[in-house]
C-alpha cells in the first residue's frame, strides 16, 4: 500500500493552491493530488471550456497573489475579461512554477476514505485510475478540494426517451458543441449565468433559442455590467474596498477591527437606513442600466431578489457584443414558465405551449456534496459534511443541534435586525424535482433536504477527536468574488493547522470544555449565517459572499497571526480595493513569524 504524509482530492483553483502551500511549507513531505479528470484546472479543465467561456473578472484580480497573470505571458490585455483558455494555461503554469505537476495523478478517483481511529489517525483511500481497478492509499493528512460545481446534478424529463434530440446538463457544453449549427433550434433551461453564456453562444452562431426560466424557480440572475454605480465603478474592486464592505450584514466582520462603524450601520435605524440607501443604489444602478422595461423579453431578465440578498450568482456581463440587442432581436424567445414534457422534437410546458427544438440544454445544478463515500458509517455528521435532517442528534452532529442553532439565530437577528425581513422572491416556488414532469432517482440533488456545512471556519471539522488529530481540512467549501486569494490563504491556513503553527489553533480547545462549546458556537453561527444573509443562493447550503470577503481574508489572517490591515495607511486601508498584490508576500510574513520550531506567542 502506497503511503503519504498528504493527499488532495481535486485539481482546480484550490486543490492546486492547497497543495502548492504545502509543498512549500513542508517540501521534504511526500505529497500527491487525486484528480478523476484527465486535465488539471476543475472548472477551467480542458474538458470544460465551452464556447465563449470567460471569467467574470478582469485582468488583474482573477489570479493567485505569488503569480501574477502578465499580459505579455498570457497574451491577454488589460480591463479584458480572461477567456477560459488563457485561465487553463496560466493554471497548467502554476502547478508547473511550484512543482506540482509531477504530484498530480490524473484519471484517478477517491471512492472511499475511512478515517483510523488511532491516536495518530490518518485514512485509508481507496482510488480507482483509468483502468477502474481500485487499490488502497494509506496518508497521514487529507484535504478535500473537490469544489462545489464538480458533479452535475440532471434530473429526468418526462418524455426525454422519445424526444430524439441530445438532453445535457451545461457542465457538457463542449462535449455537445455540434449542437450549435446555424437554423437549428435548442432549448436552454435555467437562469444561471451558466444559461446566460450558452444563449449567447447559440444565438451569435446563428440558432434559434428557446430559452426557458422557471416560474416557481428563483428566477434569473443578476446580471451586472463590469463598472457599475453612478461613479462607474468596477464592480469586483467595489466589493473589496474595506469601507464598502461596512454595508453588508456579516457575523464575523467585527474581525475587521471596525466594530463601531458596523455596529451603527447594522444596530441603528439611522444606520439600517443608510445601508438600505447603498443597496438601493447599487441594484438601481444595474436595473437602470440595462433598461430591463425597455422591451418584453428584456423585463422578463429582470431580477426577483433585492441585489442585497444575492450571493455568487450575481454575475457580470461579460460578452464580446451587447447581451441585451441580441435578445431583443428575436432569436430568442424567453418563457417564464414550466416544461412538462418532451415528445418527438419539441418541448412542451405546462401552460399549453410547444415549440420544437433539436436539443435541450439544462442547467439545472450541482451536487454540492464532495463525490466519495467517507468511513466508519455516519463519520459525515462529525466532519461536518452536509446530511440528513434529524431530531435529539449525538452531540458530534453539530448541524443537528438545535438548541445552538436557535441561539445562533437569535444573535444574528440582534445583531442584524435588517435581516429580520427577509426577502419575498417567490410565493409560488416549487423544488424543482417535485415539478411535474421532472424526477430525480439520485441520492444526493440540489433540492433534497440536508444540512448546511459545518466546519470551523469553514475549513475543518469542529470535532475534539478531529482536532486532535490533525489529518483533515476542507478547501474551497465556500464561494466569493474574490476565490482565488481565498484559495491561497486557506491553503496556507491549512498547512499551518496541520503543522500546529497557527496563532489562534482551533485545536488548541481540546481538551477544555468551555473553550471546545465556544468553537463548536462559532461554527454554528458562521454556517447558520448564510441562511439569512443569502437565503436563495448557496447561503443555506454553504458560504457564499460577496462584500464579506475581505473581512473573511482578515479571519484568517488572525488566526494565521498576521496583520490583516495591509495597506500601510488609513485613508489606503480604507477605500483602496485589496487584490491579489497585497497578498503576495502573505507565506514569507508567516514564515518569519511562524515558520520555524519557536514557540508561538
Amino acid at each position: 500500500m502506497d503511503k503519504f504524509d498528504c493527499v488532495v482530492v481535486g485539481a482546480g483553483w484550490y486543490g492546486l493552491a492547497a497543495a502548492k502551500q504545502y509543498h512549500c511549507t513542508c517540501p521534504e513531505d511526500s505529497l500527491v493530488v487525486f484528480e478523476s479528470e484527465a486535465t488539471l484546472g476543475g472548472t477551467w479543465a480542458d474538458h470544460r471550456l465551452y464556447p465563449g467561456l470567460k471569467s467574470n473578472n478582469l485582468l488583474g484580480t482573477f489570479e493567485y497573489p505569488d503569480f501574477p497573470m502578465d499580459s505579455a505571458t498570457f497574451n491577454i490585455k488589460t480591463d479584458e475579461h480572461i477567456p477560459g483558455g488563457v485561465i487553463n494555461a496560466y493554471l497548467k503554469a502554476y502547478a508547473a512554477k511550484f512543482g506540482i505537476n509531477d504530484l498530480i495523478r490524473l484519471k484517478t478517483k477517491v471512492l472511499v476514505a475511512e478515517h483510523q481511529d488511532t491516536a495518530e489517525g490518518g485514512w485509508v483511500l481507496t482510488v480507482a485510475g483509468s483502468n477502474k481497478e481500485e487499490t488502497k492509499v494509506c496518508t497521514r493528512r487529507l484535504i478535500i478540494a473537490t469544489g462545489l460545481t464538480s458533479e452535475a446534478f440532471l434530473p429526468h424529463f418526462d418524455g426525454q426517451e422519445v424526444f430524439g434530440g441530445k438532453v445535457f446538463h451545461g457542465k457538457h457544453f463542449l462535449q455537445n458543441k455540434d449542437t450549435i449549427q446555424a437554423g437549428k433550434s435548442v432549448t436552454v433551461f435555467g437562469g444561471t449565468k451558466f444559461a446566460w453564456d450558452a444563449v449567447y453562444a447559440y444565438v451569435t452562431a446563428g440558432v434559434k433559442v428557446n430559452w426557458v426560466i422557471r416560474s416557481s424557480g428563483h428566477g434569473p440572475c443578476w446580471m451586472s455590467p463590469p463598472y457599475v454605480t453612478p461613479l462607474k465603478k468596477w464592480i469586483e474592486q467595489l466589493a473589496n474596498i474595506r469601507f464598502l464592505t461596512w454595508f453588508s450584514p456579516c457575523i464575523w466582520g467585527e474581525v475587521d477591527g471596525y466594530r463601531g462603524i458596523r455596529s451603527f450601520l447594522h444596530s441603528t435605524a439611522v444606520g439600517r437606513a443608510i445601508v438600505n440607501g447603498f443597496w438601493s443604489i447599487l441594484g438601481g444602478d444595474v436595473i437602470a442600466v440595462n433598461k430591463y422595461d425597455s422591451h418584453p423579453n428584456m423585463a422578463k431578465l429582470k431580477p426577483w431578489i433585492e441585489a442585497m440578498f444575492a450571493g455568487t450568482s450575481y454575475s457580470i456581463l461579460n460578452y464580446d457584443t451587447d447581451f441585451f440587442e441580441l435578445v431583443k432581436g428575436g432569436m430568442v424567445n424567453i418563457h417564464i414558465g414550466e416544461i412538462d414534457h418532451l415528445s418527438p422534437g419539441k418541448v412542451h410546458l405546462s401552460d399549453g405551449t410547444e415549440f420544437e427544438s433539436d436539443a435541450l440544454l439544462a442547467n439545472t445544478g450541482w451536487k454540492h456534496v464532495p463525490p466519495m463515500k467517507f468511513l466508519p458509517e455516519g463519520i459525515e455528521k462529525e466532519l461536518g459534511l452536509p446530511h440528513a435532517p434529524a431530531e435529539g442528534a449525538p452531540e458530534e452532529d453539530l448541524a443537528n443541534q438545535h438548541p445552538l442553532i436557535k441561539k445562533a439565530d437569535y444573535e444574528i437577528m440582534q445583531r442584524f435586525p435588517r435581516l429580520k425581513h427577509q426577502p419575498v422572491w417567490n410565493k409560488n416556488y416549487v423544488p424543482l424535482t417535485d415539478q411535474k414532469g421532472i424526477s430525480s432517482s439520485d441520492d444526493v440533488t440540489p433540492c433534497k433536504s440536508l444540512t448546511p456545512y459545518m466546519l470551523y471556519h469553514f475549513l475543518v471539522p469542529p470535532s475534539e477527536r478531529l482536532l486532535r488529530t490533525r489529518d483533515i481540512a476542507f478547501i474551497g467549501m465556500v464561494s466569493n468574488f474574490s476565490n482565488i486569494i481565498t484559495a491561497h490563504l486557506q491553503g496556507l491556513w491549512i498547512s499551518a493547522y496541520f503543522l500546529g503553527r497557527l496563532a489562534k489553533d482551533p485545536a488548541a480547545a481540546v481538551g477544555d470544555e468551555v473553550s471546545m462549546s465556544k468553537l463548536r458556537y462559532e461554527t454554528v453561527l458562521h454556517n447558520r449565517f448564510g441562511k439569512w444573509r443569502y437565503p436563495i443562493d448557496w447561503g443555506n447550503r454553504n458560504p457564499s459572499f460577496i462584500f464579506d470577503a475581505v473581512p473573511y481574508l482578515d479571519l484568517l489572517q488572525h488566526d494565521l497571526g498576521l496583520e490583516p490591515h495591509r495597506k500601510g495607511g488609513f485613508w489606503s486601508e480604507i477605500w483602496d480595493p485589496y487584490g491579489p498584490e497585497d497578498y503576495r508576500g502573505i507565506n514569507e510574513d508567516w514564515k518569519a513569524k511562524y515558520g520555524s520550531d519557536r514557540p508561538i506567542d
